[in-house]
């Protein structure tokens, strides 16, 4: 007769106490998520079955109610400003009709290794909100498990799931516009297209906007692999042998840096060289000039999603759905006539 796996197994397998791996296997606080995912990941291989406690990530536990995960990674949370307001905005949709949030945060390791959560891997939840990218792999591994999935900011060709999207393109296309109408022929590009389709859709609303009104691309001034730190932009902004008289910015991080570095090397903004950006986070707000930005309605944005999952959970065979949101643009301090 086959032994039966215990808890006190995975102790001695992993050499940590038996309260550790409890505390690993039904989600409450006490250990690293990467001792959670290593239990998990043992727990799997030794052949040992659990369920964890549901109500350790419960905002709403009504039995009644559906349950609905929201995952993201590790950076995805941190970033409050955007996502944060995203996040309480499914929290408020949700417990408005009595059901239950569960948050999971994902750890980069955890991505890298395709390690699902085990509230995914024990179909803990009726339904899964995935917050911004992921590791297109990891994301067709939570959908193979078969559970209604939509995708909050983001998408691929390669991912069969509903999402929910700002319009990036036509977005991108309305603040360079307002560019061009205030006489600016030589607009740049800041941003890093391989971190998300969407930034790529903004180089792309980008383009189109200089095609629609007959600019000349300069890939000079199109710096699209710009990660968003300090010393990247400064960087590739002195190889820019020319600045062109404003910038188009993919968020409102990259238009702070691009901002500080112009004030800093003697522009002023927006007599010298104008800059816009997309999101109207924080740092647009903080910025002196105050940023013009194209503004999400983040709200609306939560709103619809959950709106879009609790509708696939009842219909899980009908078509794929992409629903774009629409962008507004936000003129500011930061933009201004072309210089003669």
């Amino acid at each position: 007769m086959t032994k039966k796996i215990t808890m006190q197994d995975i102790a001695d397998q992993l050499k940590i106490s038996k309260n550790s791996v409890s505390q690993a296997l039904t989600g409450k606080a006490g250990v690293s998520e990467k001792t959670r995912h290593l239990v998990e990941a043992t727990a799997r291989e030794l052949g040992y079955e659990y369920l964890p406690l549901r109500k350790n990530y419960l905002y709403n536990s009504d039995s009644q109610s559906l349950k609905i995960a929201l995952i993201a990674s590790d950076y995805a949370f941190s970033l409050k400003s955007f996502f944060g307001e995203i996040y309480l905005s499914i929290e408020k949709e949700l417990t408005s009709q009595n059901n239950s949030l569960m948050i999971q945060s994902i750890s980069k390791e955890a991505i890298n290794s395709l390690a699902l959560p085990s509230l995914i891997l024990n179909g803990a939840v009726d339904g899964v909100l995935i917050l911004s990218h992921l590791r297109t792999e990891y994301i067709q591994k939570i959908i193979a498990t078969g559970i209604p999935t939509v995708l909050v900011d983001h998408h691929h060709p390669h991912i069969t799931a509903d999402a929910v999207l700002t319009n990036n393109r036509f977005g991108a296309f309305i603040a360079v516009e307002h560019l061009v109408k205030l006489g600016h022929k030589e607009i740049g590009f800041v941003g890093n297209i391989s971190i998300s389709p969407s930034y790529y859709e903004r180089l792309e609303g980008y383009q189109l906007a200089l095609s629609q009104y007959g600019l000349t691309k300069d890939d000079c001034v199109i710096l699209a692999d710009i990660e968003e730190d300090g010393d990247s932009v400064k960087a590739a902004m002195k190889r820019v042998s020319k600045q062109p008289t404003a910038w188009f910015c993919v968020n409102d991080g990259l238009g702070f840096l691009v901002s500080s570095y112009l004030l800093q090397s003697g522009y002023k903004i927006p007599e010298h060289i104008s800059v816009a950006n997309f999101d109207n986070g924080q740092l647009s707000k903080l910025a002196t000039p105050k940023i013009t930005t194209m503004d999400i309605d983040l709200e609306l944005f939560g709103k619809r999603a959950v709106e879009q999952l609790l509708w696939r959970i009842n219909n899980k065979e009908t078509a794929n759905q992409e629903i774009l949101l629409p962008a507004t643009l936000l003129v500011r301090e930061s933009t201004g006539p072309a210089p003669k």
